[in-house]
């Protein structure tokens, strides 16, 4: 199942995708939950065409746990060593935008790259889970871009600027619920030329490695995401490129690059 979250004449609501197509080509609907996703849900039976809706991220997190160098070729074309153990570090909810959300390019930065990614949703409360029961913690999946100001990031020990300004994450354009994610294509086109293109099957430490990884240090909570890392070819966004990320069996996520102010 396909969740969105959505905002309709003032009013914001999870609801269930439905039909074929994409959010550009029209066909798709919207069946309004009662409730939250992420307990048992009832579908109102409400139906709206997508077309008519803002879509918005599809969670809310409380925090955003990101995996650097998680993809060996990635590592190697920004001439990183693949670590001994996952590189995690935190994106601010305040990063977090939606499905044809605006990416700012930050004032002090003047080199900013896109990085696809699998975003993990966490469906439920945990800590400390063993990996025969990640599956059970996971709601689902969706696409996201690390958008990454790497000049600062290569300037500063920490990367919570480089990573972490407003509107770096973008998330969308909905969960898929039902998806086998161990391998998937992952691709990035910038201006509707393809920048990135790998499968999730290259990653070097799997999902349940990470979700064992962090839940070992903290707890989860219900529509915190994980982001996996980014494949090779990571590489420059100018103010005016539209960046699309597509991951096959959910969609496609598109941001376009505006100055800030």
């Amino acid at each position: 199942m396909r969740i969105a979250r959505f905002s309709i004449d003032g009013n914001v609501a999870f609801g269930a995708v439905e039909g074929e197509g994409t959010v550009e080509s029209g066909g798709l609907v919207l069946d309004i939950i009662k409730g939250i996703p992420y307990t048992d849900f009832e579908l109102s039976g409400t139906k709206v065409p997508l077309s008519k809706v803002r879509l918005l991220p599809p969670v809310l997190p409380n925090k955003v746990v990101a995996i650097g160098r998680n993809y060996a070729e990635h590592a190697e074309e920004l001439g990183n060593e693949v670590p001994e153990v996952p590189v995690a570090f935190f994106k601010p909810t305040t990063s977090v935008i939606g499905p044809g959300d605006a990416i700012e390019f930050p004032s002090f930065s003047s080199e900013l790259h896109h990085e696809a990614e699998l975003a993990v949703v966490i469906g439920r409360m945990c800590r400390e889970v063993p990996r025969e029961r990640v599956k059970d913690v996971i709601f689902g999946y969706t696409c996201a871009n690390d958008v990454t100001a790497r000049d600062v990031q290569r300037n500063e020990a920490q990367w919570a600027r480089a990573k972490g300004f407003d509107t770096s994450c973008p998330l969308g354009p909905w969960v898929e619920t039902d998806l086998d994610p161990s391998d998937l294509a992952v691709q990035a086109t910038v201006n509707g030329e393809q920048r990135q293109l790998g499968r999730t099957s290259d990653m070097i430490r799997s999902i349940e490695d990470l979700v064992v990884h962090i839940t070992e240090a903290m707890t989860l909570l219900p529509g915190d995401v994980i982001l996996t890392g980014t494949p090779a070819g990571v590489g420059p966004l100018t103010v005016g490129d539209e960046v699309a990320v597509t991951i096959e069996g959910i969609g496609t996520l598109t941001n376009r690059v505006i100055k800030r102010g």
